[in-house]
């Protein structure tokens, strides 16, 4: 397994802890350079650390930003940008879930801008860094929780209905992150990148324990029925390094395999919608 990625450079977010943690571990031990992206600058430099001590080489780098707020995103995209020559797989791991609706200071609802939005415009601003270092691979972490209702396009920032003490807008952030990746892979066809989103299955880390309250212990509780973080960066690794992905794109994998995902996320008009809505949302104007 050591060396397999030799050579190459990767970025994943939300990379202190759970499944990003041992994804950016296990990827620096086949020998990546791997630069994790956290919220805590202390959790990102004692990341850093520990990576560092199971990995045996020291391409490990930190990079600190609250990826909820698009200044930061486009902040810390700059910041790769400016000290790294390649990209060769770009995760987007970062999410979390909130009880009660809240917004950034920039206006956005939280989990929108911390779940899609996050990966919709890092993504975009890495592009041009991922195609000149093609074979490239860009890999979204979603959940099967986008199963639960089809996509609301007239209300994206969950005025309306939050829904579920936060689960019907975490829910349909997981189903963006289907659809971006399916729009994403459609217009990467032809340059050497792809895309692919996954489930990692249900994980026994400290998701949502951020409410604090009933939610915390309702995820306590259930989680005696979750997978270790281990289990559940299986799928993030294979999409990132396995020579039988070399080439797949537009694809929902559970279990290092390609699955169906819910029909409505097949779309294309709603895809380009959400695409749409999203590019105004974080101002850009122009397309992939």
């Amino acid at each position: 397994m050591a060396n397999e990625m030799q050579g190459k450079t990767v970025l994943i977010s939300g990379a202190t802890n759970g499944i990003g943690l041992v994804t950016a571990r296990e990827l620096a031990k086949m020998g990546a350079e791997v630069v994790v992206v956290g919220r805590s600058k202390a959790k990102t430099e004692e990341t850093v650390r520990k990576i560092l001590t199971v990995s045996g080489h020291q391409q490990v780098h930190g990079l600190v930003a609250d990826l909820s707020l698009m200044s930061e995103v486009r902040r810390v995209a700059q910041e790769f940008n400016q000290r790294f020559p390649r990209l060769d797989v770009l995760i987007n791991n970062a999410g979390a879930m909130f009880a009660e609706r809240r917004e950034t200071a920039e206006g956005n609802e939280m989990t929108l801008a911390l779940n899609h939005l996050n990966y919709f415009l890092l993504t975009h601003l890495l592009l041009d860094k991922l195609k000149s270092s093609t074979p490239a691979r860009i890999v979204s972490v979603s959940s099967d929780a986008h199963r639960t209702l089809p996509l609301k396009l007239d209300d994206l920032q969950s005025r309306k209905n939050y829904g579920m003490g936060g689960l019907g807008a975490y829910s349909q952030s997981k189903l963006m992150n289907v659809m971006f990746t399916y729009e994403l892979a459609r217009r990467l066809r032809g340059t050497g990148a792809t895309a692919n989103v996954l489930h990692p299955g249900f994980v026994a880390t400290g998701f949502a324990r951020n409410n604090g309250g009933l939610m915390s212990l309702v995820m306590k509780a259930i989680s005696v029925f979750a997978i270790s973080p281990q289990e559940g960066a299986k799928t993030s690794i294979y999409l990132a390094s396995s020579p039988e992905v070399e080439g797949v794109s537009g694809k929902y994998f559970e279990k290092c395999k390609a699955v169906p995902s819910l029909p409505a996320a097949y779309d294309e008009a709603a895809q380009r919608q959400l695409w749409t809505i999203s590019e105004q949302l974080v101002g850009l104007t122009a397309a992939v």
